[in-house]
């Protein structure tokens, strides 16, 4: 049995500092809108490194010593995987700028659970999994012929 998958591993990094989270209003066709900040690990970089890297390109934040604490994925119909690792951190030196990927801001945390159609796809529950220390994983999958998913 092969169990190998093709797979491409992108991540999302939550910045806080007491109530306050950082924000990117993304700028993108499909899933832009309020997220977290974050993007494709490169090949042979290391998963942290990557997320360190994401996180200072796009908002001029060096961050340090972010904490993995949870995954979304799915299967494409080809059968190849995406990945979203979750990190989180509240270590961080610079000064905060935007960049073209979307503007970035600080943002109270009960401030963007209610942003309701200004958040990107999906965000408020993915916010869960970043939060809450019994979930790890956002699911995604097809039930006939539409896109479910699941909070485990």
């Amino acid at each position: 049995m092969d169990r190998t998958q093709k797979t491409e591993i992108v991540n999302m990094c939550m910045v806080y500092k007491d109530d306050l989270v950082l924000v990117q209003d993304k700028i993108h066709e499909e899933w832009g809108g309020l997220t977290f900040p974050g993007g494709h690990v490169e090949k042979d970089e290391s998963f942290a490194d990557a997320v360190i890297r994401e996180v200072f390109e796009e908002t001029g934040l060096k961050i340090v010593s972010p904490v993995l604490c949870g995954i979304k994925d799915w299967v494409n119909d080809d059968g190849s995987r995406y990945m979203v690792l979750f990190y989180k951190t509240d270590k961080f030196s610079g000064e905060l700028k935007s960049s073209d990927e979307g503007e970035v801001f600080w943002m109270r945390l009960d401030e963007l659970l209610s942003a309701g159609g200004r958040l990107s796809l999906d965000m408020k529950d993915m916010i869960k999994v970043f939060l809450d220390d019994e979930l790890s994983e956002f699911f995604y999958y097809k039930e006939n012929g539409e896109w479910r998913y699941e909070l485990k």
